[in-house]
Parts: C-alpha cells; structure tokens; sequence
C-alpha cells in the first residue's frame, strides 16, 4: 500500500482527468494512504500480544485490502465510479465485491478486538489505548455500512458536489465520510496518545490509562456526532448551535473527567 500510495501520487499529477467534478485519482490515493496506516497499525497492535497470534486475520485483512484497492484502482483506470456504480452488471458486481471485502476486514478486526479484551498487553495503558482505539475503529467503519444502506455518501444532496480539498467532503450537505474517517483513524490517534505519554516520564501508568480512557470515550462520541450531524443533512464546517452545543458538551465532560480524575489521585 505504501508503494501504491507512490505510483497514485504520481499518476495524480500526471492525469488531470476529473470523475464528479473531483481530481480522478484522488479517491485511489485516499484510500491507499489509510490502507497503509491501518495495515502498519494493525501489524503493530499485533506485536504487542504477549504470543503471535490471529495470523489468520492479519491475512484475511491483507487479502480484503488488496481485494479493494484492486477494484478502486482499475475502476479509477477506466475513468468511472467504484462506490455506489450500478452503470453496467459488471460495475455493479465490482462493488458488491467491494461490500463482501468490507465485511471480512470488519470481522477480522473484530476479532483482534476481542483478543485485546481478554489479553492486557505489556503495559496497560497502551492495552487500554489498543482495546477503546479498536472498538472505536470498529464504530467509524460501521458508518461505511450507513453509507451502502442509503446508497451514497452524501446526505441532503447529490454525491459529487462541491467538497473540502482533497478530501472532497460536501459543503453543502451532510457527508456520512467524515464520522467514517475520523472513527477509523482511531485505530492510529488512540495508541499514539499513550506512546506520547509514557515519551514524557511525567505519568504513572494508572494515570496514562485514565487519560487514555476519558480521551476514547470522547473520541467515540465526536464520532457519532459528526455522524449525526451528517445524517441531518449538515455541512462539517456549518454546524448549527445544536450540534455545536453537543460538541461543548462532549468537551466539558472530558475535561471535568481528567479534572476529577487528579483530584481523586491527589487526595
């Protein structure tokens, strides 16, 4: 994947085609950049068990990837759609292969999942972070299945309007995307909250843990706010005061938590 991200950029400035009004192999290049930071944080994850182990699903996750990026790539080549293409037959038996890949990518993360809730890890902080960053994962990339119940990834108006830059998240609907990414890039923010934690030598590992466990709820919770917000039609970057009234409250929460928190320890 990282070698594809690569060949995709170059091909991005090479081919100035455009597919909904987006720059062609935008969507390819998005999709092999996650594919690498999930497949190198899963690898890790993994090498944190006490003993190998879920080779299996580490190569049913391997095999869905490249099973996925496959489809997305060549249809990119051919200058159509690979999500949502119901055109021909044939485009439209690509993407239920792409919806069986995504199902066996999820059952295999859920399965590293549960080894993590019943294996702590060599530190507990970090086991907290892989445990929460997995189940919140788990949460973003159910919104994918949102996306294929209601056929599109936009909510409110047509896929393919005007978007943010490179991401191309609608500005003027809801974009169930955004929940989607941000849920599954737990995966990545969570466990690099605790390595950057235990880097500093400031925290006891009871702390490190709490931090890291008031910081995936709240994660978990902007997440199925920005899902909410999607599906009521809303724009990211236009909330109305009661999306940004849940956000602040999400916010204090988490900070009265982590206050609490020091309190107790300090008592």
């Amino acid at each position: 994947m990282a070698a594809l991200t690569a060949v995709l950029l170059v091909a991005a400035v090479l081919d100035q085609r455009t597919l909904l009004g987006a720059p062609l192999w935008f969507k390819p290049l998005k999709f092999s950049v996650s594919l690498t930071a999930y497949s190198f944080t899963l690898a890790w994850m993994l090498g944190q068990l006490r003993e190998p182990a879920l080779r299996r699903a580490g190569w049913a996750i391997v095999t869905a990837g490249a099973v996925e990026i496959l489809i997305i790539v060549g249809q990119a080549a051919r200058g159509v759609r690979s999500h949502f293409n119901d055109d021909t037959l044939g485009d439209e038996l690509l993407f239920v292969l792409m919806g069986v890949t995504i199902v066996v990518l999820y059952i295999a993360t859920v399965a590293i999942a549960l080894r993590f809730l019943r294996e702590p890890g060599r530190d507990r902080a970090a086991g907290t972070a892989i445990r929460l960053g997995l189940v919140v994962g788990l949460i973003g990339m159910g919104v994918g299945f949102v996306m294929s119940a209601i056929g599109s990834h936009a909510v409110g108006v047509p896929d393919g309007g005007p978007g943010l830059l490179l991401v191309g998240w609608s500005t003027t609907g809801g974009d169930l995307r955004v929940g989607h990414f941000v849920g599954m890039h737990a995966l990545q923010a969570l466990p690099l909250l605790a390595v950057a934690l235990a880097a500093t030598g400031r925290f006891t590992e009871s702390t490190r843990t709490r931090i890291v466990t008031v910081a995936a709820v709240a994660y978990g919770a902007v997440v199925l706010l920005l899902t909410w917000q999607a599906l009521r039609g809303q724009p990211l970057l236009a909330p109305d005061a009661l999306t940004l009234g849940a956000l602040a409250v999400v916010v204090l929460g988490a900070a009265g938590a982590l206050v609490i928190g020091r309190e107790r320890v300090a008592a």
